[in-house]
């Protein structure tokens, strides 16, 4: 068996506290790791003897049992601690939203699964293993589209485990990745859109419906629209924040982020008729409301379309909410919110709008991306097809 490493350590002061400065090797970097001593700055010598010998006893101990025989990773690890530990070193790599989806799943079912198989290992799990997961998952009621999330989150700590030489191979790499069903969302008619437009027009999230529907944008993208990223003259929008809702410490928190989905995400638009009478009734009333509740007035957001009377920023969960309580109270047929930007591809579509110039508009990061989600919609291109093939037999008859 290999020697235990014997830490480098020393004692130093922070903020009126003590604390132990451990020097350890990770990925073959030294880094310093900070343990705190409980204890503060003028304690007694012995104090601080009897406790540093601790703290950093207990850190080499943890250290230690991560190494193999010949100085690897360990890999005898349980599979929660190990993804939350993953989950942890990729959160400056990720966006905000992709990190919490990712924390709800570790934290929900994968843990309340594996913890209940603790000899399943980083080392120990098998393709079979796997297989069961993922049939646990849809006993649970899981769709195969949100299993391949899953699959996603964990061959992905995989390979990271692999590079960290913790493993020779992805048990992943073996298993067939889950296949998404073909979702096809719901959508009004032209006629039921207008309808929705007109009859919502008092209500406060009647701006994020009018955006959804008429341009098409994700409810990120919605919220995040910004006065300063208005062309009046020009009459365009620049799309490049999105808005993020967390619940921190029991508070909701909301995150405005320069960072959209994709490249293809940031996207300067023209504004349709609808929409651009839309924004200058709200810029009106946003003007007012400020007169009106003056100290009152929540002044952080201004540069927000979509805020309540008090200038508040509109909640993402709070729009997804009051929209289907809206079409109930409206006696409107019900579609998700969602389904407000399905149905601003399918008039596109019908109205024989390529679907490159389609893609373009929505924000997808390619064109297939379009084609497998709403080319099924095209009804009126596939007609004009069918239509040009008719001319030409009809011609050859007479």
């Amino acid at each position: 068996m290999a020697q235990k490493s014997t830490l480098a350590a020393s004692v130093q002061k922070k903020n009126g506290r003590l604390y132990a400065v451990i020097q350890a090797k990770e990925n073959g970097k030294t880094k310093s790791v900070w343990r705190s001593l409980g204890l503060p700055e003028g304690a007694s010598q012995t104090q601080i003897n009897k406790a540093f010998r601790r703290v950093v006893s207990t850190y080499e101990e943890a250290y230690n049992k991560r190494l193999t025989r010949d100085g690897r990773p360990d890999g005898d690890i349980p599979i929660f601690p190990f993804l939350c530990a993953h989950l942890e070193k990729e959160k400056p790599r990720l966006q905000l939203s992709t990190y919490k989806g990712y924390y709800q799943m570790i934290n929900g079912r994968i843990q309340n699964y594996f913890s209940a198989r603790p000899g399943l290992t980083v080392e120990s799990i098998t393709p079979r293993d796997i297989e069961k997961f993922y049939q646990w998952l849809a006993d649970q009621g899981l769709q195969p589209g949100s299993i391949v999330h899953y699959h996603t989150l964990l061959h992905s700590a995989f390979r990271q485990a692999v590079k960290n030489e913790m493993l020779d191979s992805n048990p992943f790499d073996r298993v067939e990745r889950p296949k998404k069903s073909d979702f096809q969302g719901d959508h009004y008619s032209e006629e039921e859109l207008v309808a929705l437009f007109e009859l919502c027009r008092s209500d406060p999230i009647w701006p994020s419906i009018v955006l959804a529907g008429g341009m098409g944008l994700r409810r990120s993208e919605a919220l995040g629209v910004r006065w300063s990223r208005i062309d009046w003259e020009n009459r365009t929008v620049l799309l490049d924040t999105k808005i993020i809702e967390e619940r921190v410490n029991g508070e909701t928190v909301l995150h405005a982020i320069e960072e959209m989905k994709n490249k293809s995400s940031r996207r300067t638009l023209p504004i349709p008729e609808p929409v651009f009478e839309m924004l200058k009734t709200i810029r009106a009333k946003q003007e007012l409301n400020r007169k009106l509740f003056r100290g009152s007035y929540n002044r952080e957001w201004s540069d927000y379309v979509c805020t309540d009377e008090l200038g508040n920023l509109l909640r993402p969960n709070y729009v997804t909410e009051h929209y289907r309580y809206l079409l109930n109270k409206l006696g409107l047929r019900r579609i998700r919110y969602h389904d407000l930007r399905y149905t601003f591809a399918s008039v596109l579509l019908n109205k024989e709008v390529p679907l490159i110039n389609a893609s373009n508009f929505l924000g997808h990061s390619n064109i297939s991306t379009t084609a497998n989600i709403y080319a099924h919609l095209d009804k009126a291109a596939k007609q004009g097809s069918a239509d040009v093939i008719s001319d030409i037999f009809r011609k050859e008859q007479t």
